[in-house]
């Protein structure tokens, strides 16, 4: 017995045998479970085409004969597919396959950026996903697991948890000198959630550009396009982002790296910060200082945030996604009182608040002292894989020059005249196996302005953004090894 096709039409010979071969599977399944998996493998053969719109079903006394189960198991399987439009009937007329489905072919795509196992990709800002501390994180969600309320488990303040925002408060004030008020912290997830909120509520307040650094993070113009704004790429000169042209562009918003600005690696002056307070004053603007990765200083202790010089001029935002992973999706946000309520609202309205799992997880980590410990661990293994880098690249290509302060998980390096053109450079280098991005792919405005070191840049040198922090010493050493014999 097949399923025919149209009203009194021949048996469909292909269409029931790829039924049937999925009905089989279902009613060999335990007693209590095998009517929702007739029901699933019905669903599966209309979705997958393999029942085509029209096709008319065997009788429900039929089929439950020729599977040996009860006719009633059968009805009730009929009966639920017609109700969600899978199947329909008519009395006395049969039961059809619905013409509402639309077959499509189920995928799961991963988007993920991924680099071939062969390819040395030296991308700029990527952790080491190997110093996560699995076994730190497994006793900290096991704690956590055991002893957090019933009543923690339900939604959740938009802000955060509040044991997490004071023990982000006390952690951000102790390393970051943060003036950091619980009450103006929020939980997100990421750098990227803070950008989106902030620039949506100062859109709704009339905003409608932004001052971005220039060469500066490639994202920045779509959160803020997302969010309604424009953006006004902006140059750097040797002490930060340059105040002359922030004052002509006429913006009221900018955004900047000021402890390791991205990618140029310039740390901002002291005179600087001053002159950015005093732009931030004098035009009733904001300043969102991105924090990205203010751990990571080598040479030195780390310059505390510009937020903590004027806390009502600077909203502050930062994550975990260099200190343990991306994927934990976790950071958080410090805006100034007069913008806190407005933040806040638009916080519940997004997403009605951060996994409160996650949140209380992390406030332990921070607690009981592991993510400082975490925090060392990566500062000695960066420092030794920029020192390797260093070294590396003065001997494979004498000559070039590494700037910037020796800070974060990436630096710029420019090579001598004599191996470029860069797009020449760039397209040896890739045919050789190793992933290199040029500074020129971070300009916003055309040209990868500002400086990269002491000597001005002649246009045939190569500059490139080299990460670092992902890759073992002796990946790096064959890396640059390998980009030397390419050229």
């Amino acid at each position: 017995m097949t399923p025919s096709t149209g009203p009194g039409g021949p048996a469909g010979a292909a269409a029931g045998s790829a039924a049937w071969e999925l009905l089989l599977p279902a009613v060999s399944a335990p007693a209590r479970a095998r009517g929702r998996a007739l029901q699933e493998a019905l669903r599966d053969a209309v979705r997958s085409g393999r029942l085509t719109p029209g096709t008319r079903l065997p009788s429900s006394r039929d089929l439950a004969a020729d599977l040996k189960v009860s006719r009633g198991l059968v009805t009730e399987a009929y009966g639920q597919l017609t109700a969600e439009g899978y199947l329909r009937s008519g009395r006395g007329a049969g039961t059809w396959v619905g013409d509402a489905v639309r077959a499509a072919r189920p995928r799961a795509r991963d988007l993920a950026p991924r680099s071939p196992a062969d390819r040395v990709d030296f991308v700029p800002g990527t952790p080491d996903l190997s110093l996560f501390p699995r076994s730190a994180w497994a006793a900290a969600q096991r704690g956590v697991l055991t002893k957090l309320p019933h009543g923690s488990l339900g939604y959740p303040d938009p802000r955060g948890l509040p044991r997490l925002r004071t023990a982000l408060a006390e952690l951000l004030a102790r390393r970051r000198g943060v003036v950091a008020d619980p009450e103006r912290i929020m939980v997100v997830s990421g750098v990227a959630q803070a950008t989106s909120l902030l620039a949506s509520v100062l859109r709704a307040r009339g905003t409608r550009t932004a001052g971005v650094e220039d060469p500066g993070s490639p994202q920045h113009h779509a959160l803020y396009a997302a969010a309604g704004l424009g953006t006004v790429p902006l140059p750097l000169d040797d002490e930060g982002l340059s105040t002359g042209p922030l004052y002509a562009s006429g913006v009221r918003l900018v955004v900047t790296t000021p402890a390791h600005q991205f990618p140029t690696g310039i740390a901002c002056s002291a005179r600087r910060r001053a002159e950015l307070l005093g732009w931030a004053r004098s035009v009733n603007g904001l300043v969102l200082e991105d924090d990205y990765d203010g751990d990571f200083r080598y040479d030195r202790a780390p310059v505390g945030a510009l937020q903590g010089l004027d806390p009502e001029r600077v909203a502050y935002t930062g994550s975990v996604s260099k200190s343990l992973a991306p994927g934990l999706r976790l950071g958080w946000l410090l805006v100034p009182e007069w913008l806190a309520d407005d933040v806040v609202e638009r916080k519940r309205t997004t997403d009605l608040g951060h996994p409160a799992l996650d949140q209380a997880l992390f406030a332990r980590f921070v607690e009981r002292g592991d993510y400082d410990r975490q925090l060392r661990v990566c500062q000695r293994a960066y420092r030794e894989r920029r020192d390797t880098l260093v070294a590396a690249l003065a001997e494979h290509f004498p000559g070039s020059r590494v700037t910037g302060i020796a800070a974060g998980l990436h630096a710029i390096a420019t090579l001598p005249e004599r191996y470029g053109p860069e797009e020449g450079f760039l397209a040896r280098v890739a045919e050789a196996g190793v992933a290199v991005r040029p500074l020129t792919a971070y300009a916003h405005g055309g040209a990868a302005g500002g400086p990269v070191g002491e000597r001005p840049v002649t246009g045939k040198e190569v500059r490139l953004v080299l990460g670092y922090a992902h890759l073992t010493p002796g990946r790096i050493r064959a890396g640059v090894a390998r980009m030397a014999a390419a050229v």
